[in-house]
């Protein structure tokens, strides 16, 4: 019987754990604990898109999160705020909490026996699988076949696609000083027509910001918009009051 329910799974780059804010948040106290709530977390959104609610109406509390990860509420109401701080977390005008760039996580698949196609896939190139292997796990690395959490190479070409939802299009790519401002090739061409002067610009300022504070953002083409738009709106002239005050002598 074919199975038609559609997994998803967390993606984790090598680097993961390299990265500026998962090493601060690691070197504080009870860091590591953090960041086993913040995996956690991730898990949790994955069906929803990155945020945390039960349902379409029903967003998680503190305690409902503080049941689901078996901590401590006291304990997740500071992992909370700090990932908030850390730009790892996003509070949405319903109440939810949204996991910052969880659109860089998300991997899916639709049947299970693809996921397993996949896993026999890395074994095979690991020649750990003979290339003309039975369409079953092998019986000892059962465990390997359906991974709910997958640590990947920094490009899997095929997952890529699948985020960028549409097999036709090309992945997002990383630019700046940084290489850390993910755009899509049409993002950058917009960015090019809309900014002919400066977008190059634009992304190297949130690169450098991006590596130096370490905040996240949810779509980098719409902070770079917004920059400008601030930048022009300083740049513009102030209307003035007119000044119909009369000198000696003088009248309206």
């Amino acid at each position: 019987m074919s199975d038609n329910r559609k997994y998803y799974y967390l993606k984790l780059k090598e680097n993961y754990f390299d990265e500026d804010a998962i090493v601060l948040l690691e070197s504080m106290q009870d860091g590591i604990l953090y960041s086993n709530i913040l995996l956690k977390l991730y898990l949790k959104s994955l069906k929803n898109g990155g945020k945390l609610q039960l349902d379409e109406n029903i967003p998680y509390t503190a305690q409902m999160i503080a049941t689901i990860t078996r901590q401590q509420v006291g304990t997740v109401e500071r992992a909370l705020q700090i990932f908030m701080k850390l730009g790892l977390v996003e509070p949405l005008q319903n109440g939810a909490l949204y996991m910052s760039n969880i659109e860089l996580l998300i991997g899916q698949s639709s049947t299970e026996g693809e996921r397993k196609r996949r896993a026999r896939l890395a074994l095979q190139e690991q020649k750990a699988l003979p290339k003309a292997g039975a369409d079953k796990c092998p019986p000892y690395q059962a465990d390997i076949c359906p991974p709910e959490i997958e640590i990947e190479k920094e490009i899997d070409i095929e997952l890529e696609k699948e985020r960028e939802g549409d097999i036709g299009h090309p992945a997002p790519a990383a630019y700046g000083r940084y290489h850390n401002v993910i755009l899509s090739e049409s993002e950058l061409d917009g960015l090019k027509a809309d900014l002919p002067d400066k977008w190059n610009y634009y992304i190297d300022r949130l690169s450098c910001h991006i590596a130096s504070s370490g905040k996240r953002y949810r779509s980098h083409a719409a902070t770079i918009y917004k920059w400008a738009q601030e930048d022009a709106a300083k740049k513009a002239p102030k209307k003035g009051i007119p000044d119909y005050s009369c000198k000696e002598g003088e009248s309206l």
